[in-house]
């Protein structure tokens, strides 16, 4: 994809999450986006002007883009600062809910990376729950799939409590993001914070970076399908993972932090549907028309063979499951990626 120009949310895209928040009001809160600037992160903070919220959206930039909220800066009730949230930071006003999201998150950042992925996850999230909590705010955590490792039991459900290697390349991410959830836990039961945490499964869409180290499957995929270079598979394939349009996961993560009677509710935020490396590299050839073929790599260390969640607790107490199929999702990432050539 474009390095310099990332593809922005249609409006019909904003009103459909926006439809599925219809029981939910953010009027006249003001809320706090770490990682505002990111891929999810400024889709939250776009829905969240959307649905009549102030907005502080903090990002350093590291993975994030100012280019995913540029067309949010002059909006009246939009504020976007430049800071690392591994560094105290005092908003100076009363907020009524941190969403906390700053994290790199591309496996392919692991290994260049892993000291700034353990501070954003932990002393990161340390200075966020303090904010929340000076402010007597409610906290969203948007935790990851990747706390359940190579896991045993599928569908997983949030019960499982994971198989990671502590030593291992993923470590960084892995263990952050498990330390990230028993600092919210510590802070609600310390301190009554209300917290909620969103296990986070593979997610795509527009917004999404391609470009070196920051490149996620699927948007790697489209950019070398639409260019006719080889399509990448790490190991022989058969490995599976399920793939959420981020339109499902922003309305997923906004019910978790809006709806009331959540606090201290850890949920599954994900498509329960589970596609094989092999098939998805397959189904972006056929609806790119691509001449590209396939070329297998090693896989990286510690690479889980299989990724599904339970969402079963997800559509008891938020209401809520995906609604779009990946082949649809697939065609509409592809249709504005080639927008960009």
């Amino acid at each position: 994809m474009c390095a310099s120009k990332p593809p922005l949310s249609s409006t019909y895209e904003i009103e459909k999450i926006i439809t599925g928040l219809s029981d939910i009001s953010f009027d006249d809160h003001t809320i706090l986006v770490t990682g505002g600037s990111g891929f999810l992160g400024s889709w939250i903070c776009e829905v969240l002007l959307h649905k009549g919220a102030e907005v502080i959206c903090l990002d350093n930039y590291a993975s994030g883009r100012p280019d995913n909220t540029d067309h949010l800066k002059h909006h009246p009730k939009f504020i976007r600062i430049v800071h690392d949230i591994s560094k105290p930071y005092d908003p100076g006003r009363k907020v009524d809910l941190v969403c906390h999201l700053a994290s790199r998150a591309s496996p392919l950042e692991f290994e260049h990376y892993p000291i700034q992925i353990l501070k954003s996850n932990t002393l990161g999230t340390m200075n966020a729950l303090g904010i929340a909590r000076k402010y007597e705010a409610r906290f969203l955590f948007t935790s990851t799939s990747e706390i359940y490792g190579e896991a045993s039991v599928f569908p997983t459900p949030e019960t499982y409590r994971g198989n990671v290697n502590t030593l291992g390349i993923r470590g960084c991410y892995d263990e952050a993001k498990r330390a990230g959830e028993a600092f919210c836990m510590a802070y609600h039961r310390q301190h009554g914070l209300d917290v909620r945490i969103a296990r986070i499964f593979n997610t795509y869409g527009p917004r999404m970076r391609s470009d070196g180290h920051y490149g996620r499957v699927i948007p790697r995929f489209i950019d070398q399908a639409v260019h006719d270079v080889p399509i990448t598979i790490f190991g022989d394939g058969k490995q599976t993972r399920s793939f959420c349009y981020v339109t499902d996961q922003i309305t997923g993560l906004l019910r978790l932090a809006g709806l009331p009677g959540l606090t201290g509710e850890v949920i599954n935020i994900g498509n329960p549907v589970e596609w094989t490396i092999h098939d998805l590299a397959q189904m972006i050839i056929e609806l790119t028309g691509s001449k590209s073929e396939l070329s297998y790599q090693p896989m990286p260390p510690d690479d889980p063979t299989r990724r599904v969640p339970d969402i079963t607790k997800a559509m008891d107490k938020l209401r809520w499951k995906p609604e779009l199929d990946l082949r649809e999702g697939l065609r509409r990432v592809i249709d504005e990626e080639k927008k960009s050539l």
